[in-house]
């Protein structure tokens, strides 16, 4: 990526995240980039994944899922203060984003129970992905977990999910027609230094998928975590990492352990 493109993406969301609870529109992050509208539409798309709205959608409900965890604050004052003048939309967002409420999300103290078994395709045909999972000799990792998801952000229930210790082969079966998008998240330590775990991810799509497909080409390289990166919403996801990832700081995507509601 162009670095002059890298700085002013990289500007554009530290200046979400320091805002998160004023009415951003596309004009401000264009400007707070130096793009026209379009232009800077076109670039955020491309350095993200996604375009700058779901961007900031996407940030808005991470900082909730940390405030629930962390606060006593009500539902209502943190959905004004990241930014939403209606506690129903965003009640609505946050369930069909992190698979449940944000009082239940409080409640399990961010620690949810299994999902629901995915979607299962056309038993008569169904399609499989497979391909291989590499990252660096240097790194070690216990537990990988792959889903294939609507677009380049981790939310709602994958269509085809599945679990690695580690470097390797994976499938993903029983695959729906459709366009998706493969996305994998795990807890990565340094061998120099067991004790420091950080978040790593990878990326590949878009994949279309028709029934009986059968693709196995797929090389995924796992990489430390970037702003670029959109954040990691669904409460499952959370659930799997924590128990591998002890460093709670946000920009790991990890919640911290909730604090008793006052």
């Amino acid at each position: 990526m162009d670095k002059f493109i890298e700085s002013a993406v990289t500007r554009v969301i530290c200046s979400i995240q320091e805002n998160l609870g004023e009415q951003i529109t596309i004009d401000d992050m264009a400007q707070t980039a130096m793009f026209s509208k379009f232009h800077f539409t076109r670039i955020f798309q491309r350095a993200t994944g996604v375009s700058p709205g779901r961007f900031l959608s996407a940030l808005r409900l991470q900082e909730a899922k940390r405030l629930l965890l962390t606060t006593s604050m009500t539902v209502a004052d943190i959905s004004h203060l990241v930014g939403y003048n209606s506690i129903g939309t965003f009640s609505s967002r946050f369930h069909s984003s992190v698979g449940v409420s944000p009082t239940a999300y409080r409640h399990h103290g961010g620690l949810l129970p299994p999902p629901p078994a995915a979607r299962t395709a056309d038993a008569k045909n169904p399609a499989t992905v497979r391909g291989r999972l590499s990252h660096s000799p240097g790194c070690r990792t216990d537990q990988v977990i792959l889903g294939l998801f609507s677009d380049r952000i981790a939310q709602g229930v994958p269509v085809s999910r599945a679990t690695l210790r580690g470097a390797g082969a994976f499938e993903l079966a029983d695959v729906p027609e459709g366009t998706w998008h493969l996305l994998a998240h795990a807890s990565v330590c340094s061998m120099d230094n067991p004790a420091h775990r950080q978040l790593y991810v990878a990326a590949w799509g878009p994949i279309e998928v028709t029934s009986g497909m059968q693709l196995g080409d797929i090389d995924l390289w796992l990489r430390p975590k970037r702003i670029f990166d959109p954040p990691m919403l669904l409460a499952h996801l959370d659930t799997a990492l924590r128990t591998t990832l002890p460093d709670d700081s946000p920009e790991n995507g990890i919640s911290a352990p909730a604090r008793p509601a006052a």
